[in-house]
């Protein structure tokens, strides 16, 4: 099997700014659907003081949404083959329309794990066929579509913590109900703003997703971003707790991460793919990850403040890369080969919260950082070990040096 093949440089003219109204009306959405990744993070202690509740039953509010988020993926094609893009994602901005409203009525932690469990539904719905949209209505090419949507996921996680903390330090229920008035407004956008998106020829099945994962370059980029967003996760889930500030002070901090996320996610990494290549780039942000866990565990106050915003370089790189070649190494449809890469991968972020937080209540609370460099250490294997199935992707690399070289006479 054979990588999907890049297309030609202005198959769809246009800068990557240069977009139809659709799709920023999209990205607008997917820049609050990310919001809510990190939207919890300010108000974590909060929420485990008002609810009487610990640090590992509250990191129940990520592990119920990515676990759910993750299963849901496996149907995101079947739903959108059968109903169009469209209608998938405003079912899916409906549900975390609601799920979000509910879960600011929580009176227990039990209830709010549940509310975030249906968001991760509605998450899943919108996510997936969001990249496909953004794919097949941008103008500029597959590569700047997926620059634009990273550059949209760096906003909302960088944008998430800080909503979060501004209207959580005036009550923790406030983030819950600002996410719903903004996602029903980007509900409105894309009802008024997005045609009609086309069925495609052939439905998807509901084995497709797992089927894609039978490639072996597929799989190897989707279980290397397994332990790699183990690792992601402890950061975004964890430190919260560690850090002993205010909500003011979490947000601000993982505004500083958010920041870093989205400068290299649509600067750093394409620069760096360019000269180094996507799977090298890989290895750099990961042994990277590897340093500033370590750095974590066994660093002060205020080095643990510096590690958790400069980690943001590493994940952002990382989210880019593994994107982009999980998109184009498969030979599936990509929204397909994005559910089953994102199926697998948002596993890693259902289990390391809990882990985290359950690691550290009950052994030390240097371990989760030491656990997720180790989670690192094993990404990096994996690469090792399956480099061979992700040639096809050094070479659309190379085919990409050569286009941006500079003509000689």
């Amino acid at each position: 099997m054979h990588a999907r093949p890049p297309e030609a440089p202005g198959a769809k003219g246009g800068g990557i700014l240069r977009q139809p109204m659709s799709v920023w009306a999209t990205a607008f959405a997917a820049v609050v659907a990310f919001m809510g990744i990190g939207l919890v993070d300010p108000i974590l202690p909060a929420i485990a003081e008002n609810l009487d509740a610990t640090p590992s039953q509250v990191s129940l509010l990520f592990t119920s949404y990515f676990l759910i988020t993750a299963v849901a993926m496996l149907i995101t094609g079947w739903v959108s083959s059968r109903i169009g893009g469209k209608k998938t994602l405003l079912i899916g901005l409906a549900l975390v329309v609601v799920f979000a409203a509910l879960a600011g009525t929580s009176d227990t932690v039990g209830q709010l794990v549940g509310f975030r469990a249906g968001w991760g539904l509605g998450n899943a719905l919108f996510v997936a066929t969001a990249l496909a949209v953004i794919v097949g209505a941008a103008s500029g090419g597959a590569e700047k579509a997926i620059i634009l949507y990273e550059a949209a996921l760096g906003l909302g996680i960088s944008l998430g913590p800080l909503v979060g903390a501004l209207l959580g330090d005036l009550n923790w229920r406030f983030p819950f109900f600002g996410t719903a008035l903004l996602m029903a407004a980007g509900f409105l956008l894309i009802t008024t703003l997005l045609k009609a998106t086309p069925k495609p020829p052939e439905k998807t099945r509901l084995t497709a997703p797992i089927r894609a994962l039978t490639h072996g370059g597929l799989s190897t980029t989707a279980f290397t971003a397994l332990f790699y967003n183990y690792a992601f996760f402890t950061i975004l889930a964890f430190t919260p707790f560690v850090l002993g500030m205010s909500a003011h002070g979490i947000g601000l901090v993982f505004f500083g991460w958010g920041v870093m996320v989205a400068l290299a996610s649509v600067f750093g990494a394409p620069a760096l793919q360019r000269r180094i290549g996507t799977v090298r780039v890989m290895y750099l942000a990961l042994a990277l990850l590897i340093l500033l866990q370590l750095g974590l565990a066994f660093l002060g106050h205020d080095g643990i403040i510096v590690c958790t915003i400069l980690s943001g370089i590493p994940i952002g790189l990382n989210n880019t890369a593994f994107t982009e070649a999980a998109m184009e190494v498969s030979d599936s449809p990509r929204p397909v080969a994005s559910a089953g890469y994102n199926f697998v991968r948002w596993m890693g972020g259902a289990l390391a919260p809990y882990f985290a937080t359950k690691l550290a209540e009950e052994v030390d609370a240097h371990l989760p950082y030491i656990v997720g460099a180790a989670a690192c250490a094993v990404a990096i294997g994996i690469l090792a070990v399956r480099r061979r199935h992700l040639a096809p992707l050094e070479r659309v690399d190379v085919d990409h040096a050569f286009q941006d070289a500079p003509a000689h006479a």
